[in-house]
């Protein structure tokens, strides 16, 4: 399964590590180090090895993997030294091309001393990229009014944290109010689009008191931006969710996006929605979705996936078969749920081609509000 990176809610360790950027493998540091130190213990016991002297021009481009030019430069100086020892048997004329080492030596240094630049101003970008993501989207609170909540997010695009999925909870004065989307493309061309949404849709949970009109709201944001758009298109689809105070009933508005997947007495199933056209469309003669209100008891959970999970493949063509797969898994507590589904895919060997999103909800219908 192809590797792809990016962050959860939870804010892990891993991903904080991945954007300073990952150290080579230790065998690749001691490589030269071993070369170096075997051909000249090789070269110095008998004169018959004196022929390995070529290997240690492999020394200096080793060391760029590893070292800085200062390294680099330390281990290229050792080989000419090595390489001007009479006891190696390493400096008859003809075993070995001296000046061409040297000069392979000195590149390396130059090499390493761009590498180590280039990998700075990586760093500095992946951190702005951190930085974007969390702006965008900031990690969600373990709780929101009565919901507890958990959110998953991993771009498709190796390198990046941001992309073209998006999710978000909020509370206001009609509720709790979730919504997850996915707009068209993904990578850096995708955030305007996602800044757009979120932005409507964290004004519109303050005052607008039914949830088709917060998605009218942000689907007319959609097209005031669309306008001004060199291709003029540009579309997303999204599912939004309002929770009532008591946290006992759920209403649901479906725009071209997968529908919540809900987990009851370990049991999952796509919950049934009325399908609606993806934001940004505004086709001619197609009616606005209406909401859908679903029933909830005690110990339901709720999860939300972007299609990069829906649709993953496995060998065979097939897709990932998540609320069956949900099932299986519903032993695990909501805050570990969505790295349990990402484990399952690379477990199953599905791949994921898209970003792939998960947002776990967990309603807490009984008792005082936390």
């Amino acid at each position: 399964m192809r590797s792809v990176r990016g962050w959860s809610s939870r804010g892990s360790q891993e991903d904080r590590g991945w954007l300073r950027g990952a150290p080579p493998p230790w065998w690749i540091r001691l490589l030269p180090v071993l070369l170096l130190v075997a051909v000249t213990v090789a070269a110095t016991v008998t004169p018959h090895a004196g022929d390995l002297g070529f290997l240690l021009g492999a020394i200096p481009p080793l060391a760029v993997l590893s070292y800085g030019p200062v390294g680099t430069a330390v281990l290229g100086a050792l080989v000419v030294l090595v390489l001007n020892v009479p006891g190696t048997h390493l400096n008859r004329p003809g075993n070995t091309d001296l000046l061409t080492i040297a000069f392979v030596a000195l590149l390396s240094v130059v090499v390493a001393f761009v590498s180590r630049r280039r990998d700075a101003q990586l760093r500095v970008e992946r951190a702005i990229g951190e930085a974007v993501q969390r702006a965008v989207m900031p990690p969600l609170p373990a709780r929101v009014g009565r919901i507890g909540c958990t959110g998953f997010y991993r771009a498709a695009e190796n390198g990046t944290l941001v992309g073209g999925d998006f999710f978000d909870v909020r509370e206001g004065p009609y509720g709790v109010r979730a919504v997850m989307g996915d707009v068209r493309g993904h990578g850096l061309a995708a955030v305007a689009t996602v800044v757009s949404l979120l932005g409507a849709f964290r004004e519109t949970v303050l005052d607008q008191p039914d949830l088709e009109q917060v998605a009218a709201r942000m689907d007319r944001r959609l097209d005031v931006d669309a306008a001004g758009s060199p291709d003029g298109e540009m579309f997303a689809t999204a599912v939004l969710m309002e929770f009532q105070d008591d946290a006992r009933t759920m209403r649901v508005v479906a725009r071209g996006h997968p529908a919540p997947v809900l987990l009851r007495e370990g049991d999952a199933r796509e919950i049934t929605v009325m399908p609606g056209t993806p934001l940004g469309l505004g086709l001619v003669g197609t009616d606005p979705p209406k909401e859908v209100t679903v029933p909830l008891e005690p110990g339901d959970r709720l999860l939300l996936a972007s299609d990069g999970v829906w649709e993953a493949r496995s060998r065979s063509g097939s897709f990932y078969p998540l609320p069956d797969r949900l099932a299986a898994l519903a032993g695990i507590a909501p805050p570990e749920l969505p790295e349990a589904v990402w484990a399952d895919l690379a477990r199953l060997r599905y791949e994921v081609r898209d970003d792939a999103t998960m947002l776990v909800l967990a309603p807490d219908s009984g008792g005082p509000e936390a």
